[in-house]
């Protein structure tokens, strides 16, 4: 194998390994943004606390004062 091949090879080689990053990172923080938007929001009418629950939660206790509070609909 000559010098030129194998430098081919090589560039070729990093060049995956690279895209494959990127395509992995990239999954990665696109699963992490959807975790965190899809969220529901609550806000307590007792101590005017705004807060945010997973999704599907209809309701939820507020954080400071502990009143159960139904989901904010728009």
């Amino acid at each position: 194998m000559d010098l030129f091949t194998a430098s081919v090879i090589y560039c070729l080689f990093l060049a995956v390994l690279f895209f494959g990053l990127w395509i992995y990172y990239d999954r990665r923080s696109h699963a992490r943004f959807d975790a965190e938007c899809r969220r529901t929001t609550f806000h307590c009418i007792r101590c005017n606390q705004l807060f945010a629950r997973p999704r599907g939660t209809e309701l939820a206790p507020c954080p400071r004062c502990g009143h159960d509070t139904p989901r904010l609909k728009f």
